[in-house]
């Protein structure tokens, strides 16, 4: 079979997605780690801080096992940041939802996170605006 031929401009836009990917990483660590939770932890609060949700849910959109959510929570829950409540639309089904500090904590650290809205200071509205359409047609 062939190699394909990439051309050059292609390579440099993956290697850059992939810098400003690792750099996001990198510093999101850092910024939780600052309020005392792992990389995780903060994303789990931060999707909670939008609205409660069962284990499973909060598995599928962070794309993990569900098992590690329960550890995530429990880590959370015992920090006094989340709590687990019975789902209004089905009392058989468990909510973890974010305590008063658990939504002041995500407040906190989206206040922190300034490394991922720096660099988008120096584009116009306009500019963002087209990033944006080009990364949801990026991703379908």
């Amino acid at each position: 079979m062939p190699s394909r031929h990439v051309d050059p401009l292609t390579v440099e836009v993956v290697e850059l997605i992939g810098t400003v990917v690792a750099r996001y990483h990198e510093e999101y660590e850092q910024a939780a780690a600052s309020h005392q939770l792992t990389g995780a932890q903060a994303r789990v609060l931060n999707l909670l801080s939008l609205e409660p949700m069962p284990m499973r849910h909060i598995a599928q959109k962070l794309k993990c096992e569900p098992s590690n959510i329960t550890g995530i929570v429990d880590r959370l829950e015992s920090r006094g940041l989340v709590e687990r409540r019975p789902d209004p639309a089905d009392r058989r089904v468990k909510l973890a939802a974010p305590t008063e500090e658990g939504l002041q904590t995500a407040d906190r650290l989206r206040a922190s996170l300034d490394f991922a809205r720096e660099p988008l200071a120096g584009l116009s509205t306009a500019e963002r605006a087209v990033l944006r359409d080009l990364l949801k047609r990026m991703l379908g």
